[in-house]
């Protein structure tokens, strides 16, 4: 299947009580959801939330026999294959979307290996984006107590900060900038009573290669910005709400991110050389990677490159260059890995000249 075939597949993750399925239920009734299946990842002896969610039985798929992110994955991948089937054969009506709801405690990234690998799945589908809603009146203390929801705020692509209208304005601040320095690329949305507008969380296009390079331009500019910004700081808003950016912080159980600008055009088999080393060193601890590369075999248009832990989706080559700015940057969201380690294998395996690269502030 053509990858402007395949099925998007959004994942909506979040810790216990943050807010997912009052988000799932809005969005179902929207109508730009028409024809979206949701898959919905429930642990516990008894499943509740499924019957929470305002939508017909073909709409709805339950995986209940454990976690999405360790026992069911190959549940998962089973009724990927399944719907996938029963869509071609004309069983079942036509969808053109599915969402993943995991459990609270789900760890995504495995999530997105099953997606990103599995030969049932990979055909038929692509990561559309991955969106974790975070509790304003707890979200804090959910932070600082709790490894997996630092994860899932790390992996995400959107942050739907939830409970807005019951927390005061300084502790939206506060989590705010909690969450712009644990991942300084996600775009984020306050949200009241899990109301928020389809467009602003679907259609990322982060891994698909027919979408508008708008959302690429924006969080690589991010990077720019960071960069050249005093104190590692750069601020940044979307659509009239807070989504302020921090580059180059460490936080959260280990979790850092940084940004890596390259002045010098870089050899493509060099690359994929210095990709391949990162994921066998350090692919555990990686938990984000983001790249646009100016290679040099193609001056004409760079290349986007996205990865989780130790798996990169193949690489995407823009239509052309969206603005003037020529340069390589390259955004990591990491667990306890240095940056200078990261500096060194660019040079000695992706033939980077250390005086071509420009660290985000410290």
């Amino acid at each position: 299947m053509a990858a402007v075939d395949q099925i998007p597949v959004t994942v909506l993750t979040g810790f216990l009580g943050s807010g997912k399925t009052t988000v799932l239920n809005h969005l179902l009734r929207q109508p730009e959801l028409n024809g979206v299946v949701a898959i919905i990842n429930e642990f516990g002896e008894v499943a509740l939330d499924h019957l929470l969610v305002e939508s017909s039985e073909d709409r709805l798929a339950l995986l209940d026999n454990g976690c999405i992110c360790c026992s069911v994955r190959e549940d998962l991948i089973e009724t990927l294959a399944d719907l996938a089937s029963r869509r071609a054969a004309g069983t079942i009506p036509p969808f053109h979307r599915v969402l993943v709801e995991t459990t609270g405690l789900a760890d995504p990234v495995p999530v997105l290996h099953t997606l990103m690998t599995a030969p049932d799945v990979v055909g038929c589908y692509r990561i559309d984006g991955v969106v974790a809603t975070v509790d304003a009146v707890n979200g804090a203390r959910t932070l600082a107590a709790h490894d997996e929801a630092v994860r899932q705020v790390a992996v995400a692509d959107r942050l739907l900060v939830t409970k807005t209208d019951l927390a005061d304005d300084d502790a939206v601040a506060q989590l705010d900038a909690r969450l712009a320095a644990i991942n300084p690329v996600a775009v984020r949305h306050h949200v009241r009573n899990g109301i928020v507008d389809p467009a602003k969380v679907l259609d990322a296009g982060l891994f698909d290669p027919s979408a508008r390079s708008a959302d690429v331009v924006c969080w690589f500019d991010l990077a720019s910005r960071a960069a050249n910004a005093p104190h590692g700081h750069a601020e940044h808003h979307c659509d009239g709400e807070a989504c302020n950016h921090h580059s180059d912080h460490a936080h959260d159980v280990g979790v850092s991110s940084y940004s890596l600008i390259i002045d010098e055009p870089i050899q493509r088999e060099a690359f994929a050389r210095w990709l391949d080393y990162v994921a066998a060193l350090k692919g555990e601890d990686l938990l984000r990677f983001k790249a646009i590369v100016n290679v040099a075999e193609q001056p004409e248009a760079p290349m986007v490159v996205h990865g989780v832990q130790h798996v990169f989706h193949p690489p995407i080559t823009l239509q052309g260059w969206p603005s003037a700015d020529r340069r390589s940057r390259l955004v990591f969201i990491v667990h306890g890995i240095p940056r200078q380690i990261i500096e060194n294998t660019l040079c000695k395996f992706a033939a980077v000249n250390r005086a071509a690269i420009q660290r985000s502030a410290a």
